[in-house]
């Protein structure tokens, strides 16, 4: 595992414009170029669908007022240029609001095959081909407005369903397991292991079970969580996601999986 690095977020002038380095944009080339290949046949196909509209650059870091436009017409959501970290109460407001955090930083090539912070391919590559999807997005503007109205304990669970859906979710689909979560999505080594390892648990998707689940960020994960289809999250926003989270809390939560605990 790569040593955690602070990294600073460049901003973007009055033209919504960032000078990238060459270096910068070899690393979004390298990291295009590798994940492009390894994706086919593992990620869904709204997300497939998603990234040609998106169609983004393969040589150079898009500027995130190309992506936004595309967002907006489809789906009503744009990007919103982040620091590096942000509150959870900022996180939530902006989600509520159809504006997506993106962190204007991308990885070190020292950093290529692993990063604790999510940098602009993570959130632009993982993330903003899905929010052209309106069932995803709407599902995620909906989480956005239960965690501005939620206390600190309640965003702990929430949390919990952002991890196993927006960020490691899977498909169990007709076509066999597809990829859906972002950070699956960026990653070539999560891609792999979520898709074909013999490791992992694939558990069919129970909102109780769900904010149940203790994780880590910073191993890959053991436990995965399964949509039948994209369409369920319309049926995830319409249920009372805070009325599970209050049973989800008289439950307690399940102990951290032993491969992971240590």
């Amino acid at each position: 595992m790569a040593e955690q690095l602070v990294y600073t977020a460049r901003q973007s002038d009055a033209h919504g414009h960032i000078d990238w380095s060459e270096t910068e944009d070899h690393t979004w080339q390298q990291l295009m170029t590798r994940q492009l290949g390894n994706l086919q046949g593992k990620a869904c196909d709204e997300y497939l669908l998603g990234l040609e509209r998106l169609n983004l650059p393969q040589d150079h870091i898009p500027a995130l007022k190309d992506v936004s436009r595309v967002l907006y017409e489809a789906t009503g959501w744009q990007c919103a240029e982040v620091p590096a970290l942000i509150s959870f109460d900022r996180f939530f407001k902006l989600l509520s609001e159809r504006k997506f955090p993106v962190a204007t930083f991308i990885r070190r090539p020292e950093d290529m095959d692993y990063l604790q912070e999510p940098d602009i391919f993570h959130e632009i590559f993982g993330h903003c081909a899905m929010l052209t999807h309106p069932a995803f997005a709407d599902f995620t503007a909906h989480y956005g407005k239960l965690g501005v109205a939620a206390s600190k304990q309640e965003r702990a669970y929430l949390a919990r369903l952002y991890w196993f859906t927006v960020e490691f979710g899977l498909l169990n689909t007709s076509q066999g397991l597809k990829i859906y979560g972002g950070g699956v999505l960026s990653s070539p080594q999560e891609t792999e292991y979520a898709y074909a390892s013999t490791v992992p648990e694939r558990r069919a998707f129970n909102i109780s079970d769900v904010l149940r689940t203790r994780y880590r960020i910073d191993v890959l994960q053991p436990i995965y969580y399964q949509l039948r289809s994209v369409n369920d999250l319309y049926d995830l926003a319409n249920t009372d996601i805070m009325a599970e989270v209050a049973k989800a809390r008289e439950l307690g939560l399940f102990p951290l999986p032993e491969s992971i605990a240590h």
